[in-house]
This record gives structure tokens, sequence and C-alpha cells, in this order.
């Protein structure tokens, strides 16, 4: 027989011991914890860890978007056996293979209560059919480094729990699947968008993989995918581990068969455990800084913001450094620049015609500016020749 240990009649709270010895704090008569031999669990037996880093996503809220501030994009693809990919909000992909309807997406503020940000995807106005081999899918790749403890790949494997919102103008029935870096592993889990342009909280729960290869480095540990439209190809059984490239399951919805169609994401979180628990909200500096692992950007709202000194080495390249705020995920690969860059020592600005990555590492580049009549080992400043211009370094997976 139970123990009641303590009660509070005010509210409820019950601390009672049980008959194996176990802790439980219950409310109303519902046990809403326990305290075991193994340490704390929630109601269902699950431990309960560290509320810090628990979601592997980031950005799962969308309020970081450094490449696009807000500003809508659009992808197109140009052929029915052509794959292009591009950037979202930080850290989420748009993949696109053999759909050539061009797909817009944007940072928007349009959220469920509790979230300022989410991210949207616009099918073009026209509709298209999907190949066997198309696919339409946003996803976000996590490193291997953030999943490693999960133990997938060994007999030791985790279950995950996914959660999100989601707001859709097509109902019906969707995938969310779950790769790893060789795309030899898949499993498909589905959920269902009941009302039309309506926030609804999705979550789905999957069993770790026992078998096939999961990194556990700097490369791509899990890849977590949100399909919209897949060919026949990458249909398979949902909720159980499949060997080869899965994402979808046959009555899924065909987004790019609805012209306009509109689907958006929010509050993502995965989780080690079998229940989802609340979202986990980072202060934004700290979310930022996971997400400039992977690209980072330099901004200016000035003419005057200079981006470095740099040395003159013959008579046409500057060499100077670019330190980064955080330590990125591997030497940057590349960089892109907005147009209008110059240097200067004193007078006029002259333009700089092209930059590019001399020398990379993970908390610095020295970048090599091409320009005309320079002055070699005398010091120049460059900067973005206007109001507001960028340069970005990509670490991406």
């Amino acid at each position: 027989m139970a123990t009641i240990i303590n009660a509070d009649t005010s509210n409820g709270l019950k601390l009672t011991s049980d008959t194996s010895g176990d802790l439980e704090l219950q409310s109303g008569g519902t046990t809403k914890a326990k305290i075991t031999s193994s340490g704390l669990q929630n109601a269902s037996g699950s431990a309960i860890t560290s509320q810090a880093g628990k979601n592997k996503i980031i950005n799962g809220d969308m309020r970081i978007d450094q490449r696009n501030g807000g500003a809508s994009n659009t992808l197109v693809g140009t052929s029915t056996s052509h794959s292009t990919s591009a950037m979202m909000t930080d850290r989420w992909q748009l993949f696109l293979h053999g759909i050539t309807n061009a797909q817009t997406y944007q940072q928007v503020t349009d959220a469920p209560a509790g979230f300022s940000h989410s991210l949207k995807i616009t099918n073009n106005s026209t509709t298209q059919s999907v190949g066997a081999g198309n696919a339409l899918t946003p996803r976000q790749k996590i490193e291997g480094l953030n999943t490693a403890h999960l133990n997938w790949g060994t007999s030791d494997a985790k279950t995950i729990t996914i959660s999100f919102w989601v707001k859709a103008s097509v109902t019906g029935t969707y995938p969310v699947s779950i790769s790893n870096n060789a795309f030899d592993r898949a499993y498909v889990s589905t959920y269902t968008v009941s009302s039309a342009n309506t926030w609804e909280k999705k979550t789905v729960t999957i069993a770790g993989d026992t078998s096939g290869t999961w990194l556990t480095s700097n490369s791509l540990g899990i890849n977590v995918m949100f399909g919209l439209d897949a060919g026949t190809n990458f249909d398979t059984t949902a909720n159980e581990w499949v060997a080869g490239s899965k994402r979808s399951i046959s009555s899924n919805v065909h987004f790019v068969a609805n012209a306009s169609a509109t689907w958006q994401i929010t509050g993502v979180q995965l989780e080690e455990g079998t229940s989802a628990t609340p979202f986990e909200h980072l202060q934004y500096g700290h979310q930022l800084a996971l997400c400039q692992r992977y690209y980072y950007q330099w901004n200016t709202s000035s003419a005057n913001n200079f981006l470095m000194f740099a040395m003159g080495v013959g008579t046409t390249a500057l060499y100077g450094d670019v330190k980064f705020p955080t330590t990125m995920r591997s030497n940057p690969s590349s960089v892109t620049y907005g147009s209008g860059w110059g240097r200067w020592l004193g007078g006029a600005l002259t333009t700089i015609s092209a930059i590019a990555i001399a020398e990379s590492g993970t908390t610095s580049v020295t970048l090599n500016c091409t320009t005309t009549g320079v002055t070699a080992e005398k010091m120049y400043g460059v900067l973005p020749g206007g109001a507001t211009n960028y340069i970005g370094f990509n670490s991406e997976l």
C-alpha cells in the first residue's frame, strides 16, 4: 500500500512511496513524476534529463534568419532529373529533386501562441505531377556530435520524440522521416493536418535504429525530413526501420499538385524519450551562436564599418583575417558577399572586384581581396562601400 509522506490539501499535491519503494509526486490522484533507484522519471517511466540542450534541432522556432532577414525567396528546379537546394531560415534546407514548380520560402511572424516566427513554404500558382523519383523536402541535418549519445546502430539505441506545430492549406497525411548520412537507413512516420490553415501541434515517437551506420563525428548524424511531396521511389511502410532512401508513404499529400498551396512549421523539437516535453526556448544570443557554428554572416548598416584591415600583396591583392564569433563546424567551404566592396587608404574608395578564401580555419579565415593600385606591405581598410552589405561564411552539413 502507498504511504503518504506529505500532502498539501490546498492543491492536491502528494509525495507517496509505492510498494517498490519508489517515490511518486501525485496531483489529483495522477502520478506526475517518480524518483527511482535509476533517477528522476516522468509518469510513463522515461528519464527526465536536464532541460539545457535537450532539443537537438537548432532554430526550431525559426527566429534566426541570417541569410534572408525575413525576405521572401524562391527556389526553382530546372528539369525532372535535377536536384537543387537552398538554405531557408538558419539550419533549415529546402531540397528539390525533379520539382520544376517554383517554391517560395520565407520567415514569417504568423505563429501559434508562445512563438513569434514560423517558416512558410508556398507552391507556385501552377500544378505539377511528380515522377517516381521526384521529391520536395524541407529538412534539417543534425551533426553527429550532437546525436552520438543516442547510440543508434547499436543494441542500446534510444527512442526519440519529435514535436512541432504545423499549419497547411491542404489537409491530409504528411510524412516526417529520419535517415542516416548514407541515406541507406530510413524510418517514415506520419502526421495528419485535420483543419486547413489552422495551427496544430503534432508529436511523433521513433524507436532508435539498432542497425546501420550512424555517424558520431562532425558529419551528418541524423537527417530530419518533413516531406511535402515525393514519388513512388521514396514510398515505404510507415513506422518501421527499412534499408534505402525512403521518406514517404503512398497516401501522402502531393503538395505541388495544389496550386498556391502553403505549409508552415515552427516549434520543432527532437529529444530523447518516449514523450514530448515543452519546447526549449533558448535565449536569442544562445540560439544565434548555435546557428553561427554552421553559417556566419557579417552585416553592416553603415558604409564606415570596416570588415578588416588587410595588407597589400603585389599590386592587386589584399590579405586580411576575419575572426568568427564561435568555432565553426569545419573550415568554411565558401564565401558569399554583396556587391560594392572597396579598399581604403585615405582618399576615395577603390573597388574590390572579388573576395575569396585564401586560408580557412574553424576560428578564422584569411581573405584574398582582388583590387587595383595596391602598394605591397601597406595596410588598407576593407569596407562595404554602402549603408548595407554582407559577407557570409558557410560550414553547413
